[in-house]
């Protein structure tokens, strides 16, 4: 794959990839037909990088193909080429901590709902310095809220259009907590922008993959840890009460990890702390990303 560079990056600005070029972030310009700023038609995904290394990238493409797939947009890359695009943003940006965003749009369009016919794909993918969740934060836990879950049918997709998550968010934020865990139907769903696990007597439970939550790659690798260290972890239908009485209560996501929420409502959860079983989870993360730090894999 030949790219076009239009920059020395003599003073360490951010270098962008759009439509094929390498560029600084200001330089970078998209139609305001882009039917991505018009009706929030796209889709996108976002990477943790470690010591220079795209953490669980595999998993994070095929996600990417569901929801291009999702959104009846064909992919315009296929995963070598994706990862030649994401490894040469890495080199051209500095730090080897990054969080790469992704995201992919049906392109510039006249402003019709139906979708237009042979439009070319706008892809952006930038990067910037991962900041890590201070530790202090993990030690301590964080505040969350149960709220309606007032978003679409297909949360499974992991598109650009996050109005309804980025609500819901402000609204645990101005109650003075950091998240909001999401019910749908007497069954909680997931946070604005993370996954929810509990935990009862030792047992974890996260609820199941479908249309009402995003399949989360740090989601799906603490079911994947807990299982291979042989921690009860199971896929089920949690309801609010459960959630109210759990012994603890987990947020994944990439940027997150596994952040442990010590109070539910303004009421402590369990002892108030994090619990063991957190405790043994971020263990068991921290030697699996410790694999990607030192050769850009791990083993369950």
């Amino acid at each position: 794959m030949n790219f076009s560079s239009c920059s020395s990056n003599k003073a360490r600005v951010p270098i962008v990839y759009l439509n094929g070029r390498f560029m600084p972030l200001e330089e970078a310009a998209i139609s305001p037909l882009d039917r991505g700023f018009i009706f929030g038609d796209g889709v996108y995904e976002v990477i943790p990088v470690y010591n220079g290394h795209l953490f669980r990238l595999d998993e994070h493409l095929r996600r990417l193909d569901l929801s291009l797939a999702g959104i009846r947009l064909a992919p315009p890359h296929d995963h070598r080429a994706w990862r030649t695009i994401l490894e040469e943003i890495l080199r051209r940006n500095p730090g080897t901590e990054q969080s790469v965003y992704l995201q992919v749009t049906r392109g510039v369009a006249r402003r019709d709902h139906a979708f237009p016919q042979d439009t070319r794909p706008t892809v952006f993918v930038m990067s910037s310095p991962l900041e890590p969740m201070a530790d202090s934060v993990r030690q301590r836990g964080v505040a969350a809220v149960l709220l309606e879950d007032i978003r679409w049918q297909y949360c499974h997709l992991k598109t650009i259009a996050l109005l309804p998550n980025l609500l819901l968010r402000q609204e645990a934020l101005d109650r003075g907590a950091v998240e909001a865990v999401l019910v749908r139907d007497g069954e909680v769903t997931e946070g604005a922008a993370s996954n929810v696990f509990a935990v009862h007597g030792g047992r974890v439970v996260t609820p199941p993959k479908g249309p009402r939550l995003l399949p989360g790659i740090t989601r799906d690798l603490v079911v994947e840890l807990g299982r291979a260290h042989g921690l009860p972890v199971a896929e089920e239908t949690i309801t609010p009460e459960q959630l109210r009485t759990a012994d603890e209560i987990w947020l994944t996501s990439s940027t997150r990890e596994i952040l442990p929420v010590t109070r539910l409502d303004g009421r402590p959860v369990g002892s108030g702390s994090p619990g063991p079983c957190w405790q043994r989870m971020m263990a068991l993360y921290a030697h699996y990303k410790a694999g990607y730090r030192n050769a850009g894999r791990a083993e369950a």
